[in-house]
């Protein structure tokens, strides 16, 4: 019975029809086909019974259906719109590539690997070079507005020295060894100098007339009227209060010319002491900024700088007019000596770069005990970025595994973009509560010496503020930070007031110019 309903079935009729299956194509014939997916050691017609291809999704149709689409292959075989037509072996594969509403709606063929990739996007990249240079990765846009502002300020100095003395470097009475525009130029154009921002003793309460080099000086007698100025000439900007004989230092209203303590900043005292700053500032700074963000470095930046000023301000000489960016490039050197120590088991060769490191360092400070040098100005810069290197960095990366951190560890500095921490500040901000949840004794004791560096910090710039306008006080010693006793080079810079006349009201002061240039030694040049 079995047989009978078999030569009566339906399936008996259709091979019947069919016959014997035709006779193989010659090989040559093959030759205009350029199969991808069909291996050389099977053959075309031989079933497929893994978990793929049309065979499989066959059977999971209705008997009548798998019966019609796996016998049929003989009579339809230049059917191209059948439903498994596409995945016949001898018929050439056409490339089915996403439309650009696709690849928007299911992001970046690099990110989904499991998307195509069309032919011609990928012809695109390997014609597209990878970029190099300055612009790879994430753009340090502080850097380089700032560098640009810098020397465009640097041009308007030397243009405005060649209008006031006839040469854009200074050449008379002196030559500035840094070739750039003269000590009372950049007086006039910002430099810190302590007598333009507060009333200072032996000016304001001076017994005699006191008269001032002029901007435009380019004699060094005291007679001549180009050193016959008042004090609001030489600095310039809003009128300062000459003095007057029989003022005291109570007297009002006072100097306080406050931005003193970041224009400098933006001045520079020559092309040899720009020259040596930018390059600094466009290979280390540039590094650093990428590494750690545009916000994080401006706030370092000019922080440093800031409290580099305010320190100098209140130790070094009276006399010295201060100029450059080479505290904040101390904090960003501050950083790099962290970013060094928190990262020191995944670095290469980490004694190496904390060699040069230290030798820059000492090198630089060495040279600010040179008479005419305010070393104060690094050392609070440097001071200023080991604090907030703390309070902005990644913690220490023994540390991140002591309290089983979740975002990544804070790596060595590079080019390359980070991801996001999502344990940083924007689920500090979704979630305060729940920030601080879960956390371990090691993480808040991080947190307390965080906090702690940060209020120290915040409570000497106040009252070295504060010193600086109302008490004015120094320390016998700290002098020597900033030079050697050696030639009486701890007087250089300090106000000199000079009657070459008993009789005469006529006064000279040595003025005494300073620069603050910094000596590029290390691994990032």
């Amino acid at each position: 019975m079995a047989t009978n309903a078999f030569y009566n079935s339906t399936l008996h009729k259709r091979l019947s029809e069919a016959g014997l299956p035709p006779l193989p194509i010659p090989l040559s014939s093959y030759s205009a086909y350029r199969p991808q997916s069909v291996s050389h050691s099977e053959s075309p017609f031989t079933p497929n019974f893994e978990k793929k291809g049309p065979f499989y999704r066959a059977q999971t149709q209705d008997s009548n259906d798998s019966e019609s689409q796996l016998f049929n292959f003989g009579n339809d075989r230049s059917n191209d719109s059948g439903r498994f037509a596409d995945n016949v072996p001898l018929k050439p594969q056409h490339e089915q590539t996403p439309s650009d509403g696709e690849l928007s709606k299911k992001g970046d063929p690099d990110l989904d690997k499991s998307l195509p990739i069309p032919v011609s996007q990928r012809r695109k990249r390997r014609r597209e070079p990878e970029k190099k240079g300055f612009f790879k990765g994430r753009v340090p846009w502080v850097v380089y507005i700032f560098t640009l502002v810098q020397l465009t300020v640097f041009i308007v100095e030397m243009v405005k020295n060649a209008i006031l003395t006839g040469t854009p470097i200074e050449i008379h009475p002196q030559v500035n060894p840094m070739l750039g525009p003269s000590i009372y130029v950049l007086i006039n154009m910002g430099a810190r100098y302590v007598p333009c921002m507060r009333s200072t003793d032996g000016i304001q309460n001076s017994p005699i007339a006191i008269t001032w080099p002029c901007p435009n000086t380019t004699s060094s007698d005291v007679t001549s009227p180009m050193n016959q100025c008042q004090l609001s000439d030489l600095c310039g900007f809003s009128p300062v209060p000459n003095p007057y004989v029989g003022d005291t230092l109570d007297t009002q209203p006072q100097p306080n010319q406050w931005f003193r303590f970041i224009v400098p900043i933006f001045l520079h005292a020559g092309i040899v002491h720009i020259a040596f700053n930018m390059l600094l500032q466009l290979t280390l700074g540039r590094e650093m900024e990428k590494e750690i963000g545009s916000l994080r470095f401006l706030l370092v930046y000019l922080s440093s700088g800031i409290f580099g000023f305010v320190m100098g301000g209140n130790f070094a000489p009276n006399g010295i007019a201060s100029t450059g960016c080479s505290g904040s490039l101390f904090g960003i050197i501050a950083v790099m000596l962290l970013d060094l120590l928190y990262t020191w088991k995944d670095r290469k060769s980490p004694g190496k770069e904390l060699a040069f490191i230290i030798l820059d360092i000492v090198i630089s400070f060495v040279l600010g005990l040179l008479p005419g040098l305010d070393n104060f100005s690094h050392i609070g810069g440097f001071l200023m970025g080991l604090v907030l290197g703390i309070c902005i960095l990644h913690s220490p990366n023994i540390l991140r595994e002591r309290v089983g951190s979740k975002s990544s560890a804070y790596g060595a500095v590079t080019t390359k973009r980070r991801k996001k921490s999502k344990d940083g500040m924007q689920s500090f901000v979704k979630d305060p509560v729940g920030f601080f949840k879960g956390r371990k004794p090691f993480w808040w004791a991080w947190w307390a010496v965080r906090v702690a560096a940060l209020v120290g910090v915040l409570v000497c710039f106040v009252v070295l503020l504060n010193n600086f306008y109302k008490y004015r006080t120094t320390c016998s010693w700290c002098k020597y930070l900033s030079c050697l006793p050696v030639n009486n080079w701890c007087d250089v810079g300090n106000i000199q007031i000079q009657n070459p006349n008993a009789n005469s009201t006529m006064n000279r002061r040595d003025l005494f110019s300073v620069v603050d240039v910094t000596l590029l030694q290390g691994p990032w040049l």
